[in-house]
């Protein structure tokens, strides 16, 4: 999974309105997911702005040990976002809409592009945007198995409808947690097709802060290189 494509990840955090899927569970499960699902509509229908800090655990087919880093998110409605990965090393992703800008001060670049051409899966662009609802492209349950997230409450999981559709290419199922009593969002997992696992754990949140739009709008230093971003085709 590219930096692109992770950083997208947290817009999850930006939900669309949705209903859970009761195929293949008890009632009661279906009922619980309905409650959290509801919750999580509910919180961050009041969440204008959001500023976090996050780890990152990346499972890569293949290779025995995760690939860690840490950094901090800021997020904007509509359609802006900022991602810097601060350790192991520093990179800082802009999004504002469809356009970003992804810098490597180590490398003394930027690139720039468009993230529908950049980023594997759009789904969670969409999703950033507030252009989708998710029971379009989501069947969404109950995630499977005894073990339930912090506080008691169940986890839930996103499983695309057409995998085939560029949307939600390359994406196996999402698996969301979210912290009791608030209903943010506290861990997002996506399950690619290929193997590779990524977790986004989130701490540290804190909404409406009024986030000036000076924040995600990147100024680049005189002797950076501007570079056109190659398109990512996707599987």
């Amino acid at each position: 999974m590219t930096p692109l494509a992770a950083g997208c990840a947290l817009s999850m955090l930006l939900l669309s309105p949705f209903m859970a899927s009761d195929d293949g569970f008890d009632e009661k499960a279906v009922q619980e997911v309905h409650e959290v699902v509801k919750q999580i509509q509910a919180r961050y229908e009041k969440t204008k702005d959001l500023q976090a800090d996050f780890s990152q655990q990346t499972r890569i087919e293949g290779f025995e040990r995760p690939v860690t880093s840490s950094g901090k998110v800021y997020i904007k409605k509509p359609g802006r976002l900022r991602w810097d990965y601060l350790d192991p090393a520093n990179e800082e992703i802009y999004v504002n809409q469809d356009d970003v800008k992804v810098y490597v001060p180590e490398h003394k670049q930027v690139l720039v592009g468009k993230l529908t051409q950049m980023a594997a899966s759009k789904a969670p662009l969409e999703l950033l945007q507030g252009a989708a609802r998710l029971e379009e492209s989501f069947d969404i349950e109950p995630t499977r198995g005894k073990e339930r997230g912090v506080g008691g409450l169940r986890r839930i999981t996103l499983i695309p409808k057409a995998k085939e559709q560029e949307s939600t290419r390359g994406l196996q199922r999402i698996v969301l947690e979210v912290f009791p009593k608030t209903y943010f969002i506290r861990t997002v997992s996506l399950h690619e097709m290929s193997g590779n696992v990524a977790t986004f754990e989130f701490s540290g949140l804190k909404p409406n802060l009024g986030l000036g739009n000076d924040i995600f709008e990147f100024k680049a230093p005189p002797d950076v290189e501007v570079v056109k971003a190659p398109v990512l085709n996707g599987p």
